[in-house]
């Protein structure tokens, strides 16, 4: 049996009927086959992800071990130091005004070894070392304390200038009472308070 092609507008109609041409650049359809599934994710296969890749290898993505008790080490306190040095030098300007155990002893002594050389000596000697002498002792101690007072409360006020508050107050009231002290140390030396006694002359009679 021959078969006749088919020539002219007939020809056209057909080709029309068959539509576009499906296939792509390398040969492949486009549309899904009749009778087969679609492509689906086998189990386990991780599911491709969009964006820029996660560099796992960073050194700033992996977080650092703690050390064992860093975190409830407590922290050492600052003002530790410059409160102890406030409470030293207070008390300094204070035994600087009310004595110390240290000057009354030395006055004792030095009054002791004032009997001793002036034992045969003129009441104005023995005022001097009996009196004078021990007198002038106690206010060298007592300046002492003071000039140590004042070296060490300048030194917290200079260095712990974000001290505590507190410290800070401890400090400028006891700098007050070592330049107190001091005053009357220096008083005392110089016999600013009150002069040595004096033995009156006794009155030479004339015979006659």
């Amino acid at each position: 049996m021959e078969t006749t092609k088919t020539h002219g507008p007939e020809a056209g109609e057909l080709d029309a009927d068959r539509g576009p041409d499906r296939t792509g650049d390398d040969g492949a359809t486009d549309a899904t086959a009749p009778g087969t599934a679609p492509e689906t994710a086998s189990p386990g296969t991780a599911p491709a992800t969009t964006g820029e890749p996660q560099d796992l290898d960073d050194p700033d993505d992996v977080d650092e071990p703690e050390t064992p008790g860093s975190a409830d080490a407590p922290a050492a306190p600052a003002g530790v130091v410059p409160g102890a040095a406030a409470v030293v030098g207070a008390a300094l300007g204070l035994a600087s005004l009310t004595g110390t155990w240290l000057g009354t002893v030395l006055a004792e002594r030095r009054q002791l070894i004032g009997q001793i050389n002036t034992s045969s000596g003129s009441p104005a000697q023995q005022i001097e070392q009996i009196y004078g002498a021990p007198w002038h002792t106690t206010a060298a101690v007592n300046g002492v304390c003071a000039l140590a007072a004042l070296v060490v409360l300048g030194a917290v006020l200079l260095a712990g200038r974000n001290a505590a508050p507190w410290v800070r107050a401890v400090a400028w009231g006891g700098l007050a009472l070592g330049v107190l002290g001091l005053c009357v140390a220096a008083g005392t030396w110089f016999d600013l308070f009150g002069g040595l006694p004096s033995v009156a002359g006794t009155p030479v009679s004339s015979g006659g």
